[in-house]
C-alpha cells in the first residue's frame, strides 16, 4: 500500500466474526454493527468500528474457519440496519456500517490449526481467541500486523488481488458530513447561504447552476445531457472555502462513472486538457467504460487551472 497520499493513517488490522451476517455483509461488501448493547451500555466491540479507516485489512471469520479477506473503503457512519431477515431481530434500527471490499477464501481455514503460531500474538485485551483456542463470541477485533501477517500466509487471497486503489475510492462520507454539521451550526451567516453551502456538496443548487453556465459537456464522454451529469468539485468540497464551493470555475460536469474516478484522484488533467492516468488505476477500467487512454479534454480558463493544480497536487494519485 501506497501510505503517501492524502490518505495518510497507520494500517491498521481487524478480525470480525460474521456469525449470523456472513451471507449478508461479505457478498454486500460492508461490516455493520449496532453502537450499542441491547441494554444500552457501550461495547469496545462495537466501538471499534468508529477507529477504522480506509485502507485497513479484515479477516472475516464464520462457522468455525476464516473465511474471507478484506480491505476498508470507508470510516464508519451511521446507517439504518440493513435486511438481515430473521437475523439480528434483537438489535437497534440504527447502527455503524463500514463498506469493505471482500473477496472469499477458496480453501477456508480454521484458525485453531495454527493456533500455535497465532497463541503468542494475540492481544492481551480484546482478543479474538481465548487461551484455550475458542474463538471469543463478540464483532470486532483488532489484532497485530504480526497476527494478520500469519493468517495471511495461511490464506490463498493475496494483497495484490484486493486491488491498490480500493483506500483511494472511499466517499469521504464521515468527513464531509462532519464539515457539514459545523457549516449548520454556523452563526455568521444566513438560512439561505448555509443551504447553498451544503447544497453545493452534492453538486446541487447555485453550484450546479453557476458550473453549466460554464461547462456545456462531459469533458471525457461528451455527454451533453445535463440530467445525467455530476457537477464535481475540482478542489474538494470540504477543503473550499465558502466562495470556492458555489464558484462553478471549481466545477466540471462529469458522467457519474468519470466523477467516481476523478473524484477518487485516478484521474486529473493538465491544463492543456490531457487526461492524467493515476499508476493505481487498473486500465481495464478505462476500457470496459470506454475511455481513451490518450485522450483531451480540452483546454480549460485560467480560473479553472488554478483549481486543477490543487486537484493534480493534493488529490491525483501519480
Amino acid at each position: 500500500m501506497d501510505n503517501s497520499s492524502e490518505y495518510t493513517y497507520k494500517m491498521r488490522y481487524w478480525w470480525v466474526n460474521h456469525g449470523q451476517t456472513y451471507e449478508f455483509e461479505v457478498p454486500g461488501d460492508f461490516l455493520w454493527s449496532p453502537k450499542n448493547q441491547i441494554d444500552g451500555s457501550r461495547s469496545q466491540h462495537y466501538d471499534f468500528m468508529t477507529e477504522i479507516e480506509p485502507g485497513d485489512f479484515v479477516f472475516s471469520h464464520s462457522d468455525g474457519k476464516i473465511r474471507a479477506l478484506g480491505v476498508a473503503i470507508s470510516s464508519a457512519y451511521t446507517s439504518p440496519k440493513p435486511e438481515f431477515r430473521t437475523k439480528g431481530s434483537n438489535w437497534s434500527s440504527t447502527g455503524w456500517q463500514v463498506d469493505v471490499s471482500f473477496q472469499e477464501l477458496k480453501q477456508p481455514f480454521e484458525p485453531q490449526e495454527y493456533f500455535d503460531e497465532i497463541k503468542p500474538l494475540l492481544p492481551k485485551k480484546y482478543s479474538p481467541m481465548q487461551s484455550t483456542g475458542k474463538v471469543q463470541q463478540a464483532y470486532l477485533f483488532e489484532i497485530t500486523q504480526e497476527l494478520f501477517e500469519i493468517l495471511l500466509s495461511h490464506s490463498d487471497v493475496k494483497l495484490t488481488s484486493l486491488g491498490d486503489i480500493k483506500p483511494y475510492l472511499a466517499d469521504h462520507e464521515t468527513q464531509d458530513e462532519i464539515h457539514e454539521t459545523e457549516i449548520t451550526q454556523r452563526v455568521n451567516i444566513g438560512p439561505l447561504e448555509k443551504d447553498n453551502l451544503v447544497k453545493s456538496r452534492r453538486g446541487q443548487g447555485i453550484f450546479k447552476t453557476n458550473v453549466k453556465m460554464i461547462e456545456k459537456e462531459c469533458r471525457v464522454t461528451k455527454l451533453r445531457d445535463k440530467d445525467f451529469l455530476i457537477a464535481s468539485h475540482i478542489k474538494p468540497w470540504k477543503d473550499s472555502d465558502d466562495t470556492e464551493k458555489i464558484d462553478g470555475n471549481n466545477g466540471l460536469l462529469l458522467s457519474p462513472h468519470v466523477d467516481k474516478l476523478f473524484d477518487s484522484g485516478l484521474i486529473s488533467f493538465s491544463d492543456n486538457g490531457d487526461l492524467l492516468i493515476s499508476s493505481k488505476l487498473n486500465v481495464d477500467v478505462l476500457k470496459i467504460w470506454g475511455i481513451k487512454e490518450r485522450l483531451n479534454a480540452g483546454r480549460f480558463s485560467p480560473e479553472q487551472t488554478a483549481y486543477l493544480k490543487f486537484h493534480r497536487e493534493k488529490r491525483f494519485k501519480p
